[in-house]
């Protein structure tokens, strides 16, 4: 079974493979970083899943913001059990389906874009760079492997090159974070809020962040 989560906020979508259905806790701890509303979408192909293992996913699904569930399989006792749930489920043929999941996985992009404020408690991450439009307040989290960009506030946590990139850079509109991260070197944010009024950037510099104004260069 394939499960395909999107984030409706960042139009982000992650896709995971459940190979046990009774080892479903351990699976959905890799949904931890993903916060909702989150759009969901199983892709049963050449399985039989009974109603009882339905309900049980379903529920785990709920507990993590899911806005939309949907069922897609070749398997008609997938279907019906999914209908007997009230869950949208759709029978395809099997190519179909693998259309489909090849079409996703082509145009799944590591960089993401998310638009809106990250609250406390809100977690986002990216598999390449970041980029918010908005702002992260106070106890939110924003990580990437790559870097992070912030079109507004940053007064969180940020941490970028999280694969160990320390090229990787955070910048921000106003950078006021509770802690800064890049690869292995961390820094806790100033106490003062900055004086400045125009966007800075943090990089690392002989194993220690430094802050500094971002220059965009321009090109006649």
């Amino acid at each position: 079974m394939e499960i395909v989560l999107k984030d409706i906020k960042s139009k982000y979508s992650e896709i995971f493979s459940l190979g046990d259905l009774d080892n479903i806790h351990q699976t959905f701890k890799k949904f931890s970083s993903m916060k909702g509303p989150l759009e969901a979408k199983l892709f049963v192909i050449n399985e039989s899943i009974s109603s009882n293992q339905l309900s049980k996913l379903k529920n785990h699904f709920y507990k993590i913001h899911i806005c939309s569930l949907c069922i897609y399989s070749n398997n008609r006792d997938t279907v019906l059990a999914g209908k007997s749930l009230r869950i949208d489920s759709t029978f395809f043929k099997e190519q179909e389906l693998k259309n489909k999941l090849r079409l996703l996985n082509s145009n799944k992009k590591d960089d993401v874009l998310h638009e809106g404020t990250l609250r406390s408690g809100d977690r986002l991450s990216s598999n390449g760079n970041l980029c918010i439009i908005g702002d992260v307040n106070p106890g939110a989290i924003v990580s990437a492997k790559k870097n992070i960009y912030v079109w507004g506030k940053l007064l969180g946590i940020a941490f970028a090159g999280k694969g160990g990139n320390k090229n990787a850079s955070i910048a921000s509109l106003y950078l006021n974070p509770l802690q800064l991260r890049i690869a292995d070197v961390i820094a806790i944010g100033p106490k003062d809020k900055p004086k400045n009024h125009y966007p800075e950037i943090a990089v690392v510099d002989k194993q220690t962040i430094i802050i500094k104004p971002l220059v965009i260069e321009t090109r006649n």
